[in-house]
């Protein structure tokens, strides 16, 4: 579905992003892992068309997207959730999921909305303000909720963990794990924890100094000596 070919991003003299060539199948779910500064952001900004990369080429379902603007993309199938909630301000719940939908789609059907609502817990808070009467895990629901309104093919989740404590976090990896059987969505995530990307993952892409370093099953990956002084700093052998 998703395919990168030697994609780098520069921003000057920094290569934030090296050469990645990456293969995205419609039913995988894939860990992008890394330190922090690995490039992981990047990548998912150079996909979604928030940057455009330096070199190589980025094809959705066959499709050239290096060239295609935000709105378009969305409406092929890509969507994406953003590490730090932005909710759209003076805006209700609903009318976020409003918003997506008609960015994402051109049109607005309240029925899957509802559905959307109701399947990230969020349709009791559905009339509230979305920026000033949620809790941080509500906001990150909120985040999978405006992506899955764009009715999307493959789903791009920039740490929607991050900040959870233990019982949300194991709340939103079970709506996580139900996400990808009710709509049959691709998955890709960027997520620090092993435990969850392992629970989570068919797969793990790991991220070093904005080059692929590997690329497999967690079991596989997280034995890799590269991975392992990647997030160390000191070789494993």
């Amino acid at each position: 579905m998703l395919e990168l070919d030697n994609v780098s991003v520069r921003f000057g003299g920094l290569t934030a992003v090296d050469r990645v060539t990456l293969k995205v199948g419609s039913h995988d779910v894939i860990g992008l892992v890394g330190a922090n500064g690995a490039g992981k952001t990047t990548l998912f900004n150079a996909i979604s068309g928030l940057v455009r990369p330096t070199g190589g080429a980025i094809r959705f379902e066959g499709r050239d997207i290096m060239a295609t603007p935000m709105y378009q993309r969305a409406r092929l199938g890509l969507g994406r959730s953003f590490q730090i909630p932005q909710p759209m301000h003076e805006l209700t719940v609903r009318e976020n999921l409003i918003v997506a939908q008609r960015f994402g789609t051109g049109k607005v059907d309240m029925r899957k909305i509802d559905e959307i609502l109701d399947f990230t817990s969020l349709a009791n808070k559905a009339e509230r303000d979305a920026a000033s009467e949620l809790a941080l895990t509500e906001l990150k629901a909120l985040e999978v909720a405006k992506a899955l309104a764009t009715n999307p093919k493959l789903l791009l989740l920039d740490e929607v963990l991050a900040g959870l404590e233990t019982n949300g976090k194991r709340r939103f990896m079970g709506m996580l794990k139900d996400l990808h059987a009710k709509f049959g969505v691709g998955i890709v995530m960027i997520e620090h924890d092993i435990e969850t990307i392992s629970n989570l993952c068919q797969r793990v892409a790991v991220l070093n100094f904005g080059q692929l370093i590997a690329d497999g099953a967690p079991d596989t990956v997280f034995r890799d000596p590269a991975v392992i002084e990647s997030y160390t700093g000191a070789s494993h052998a």
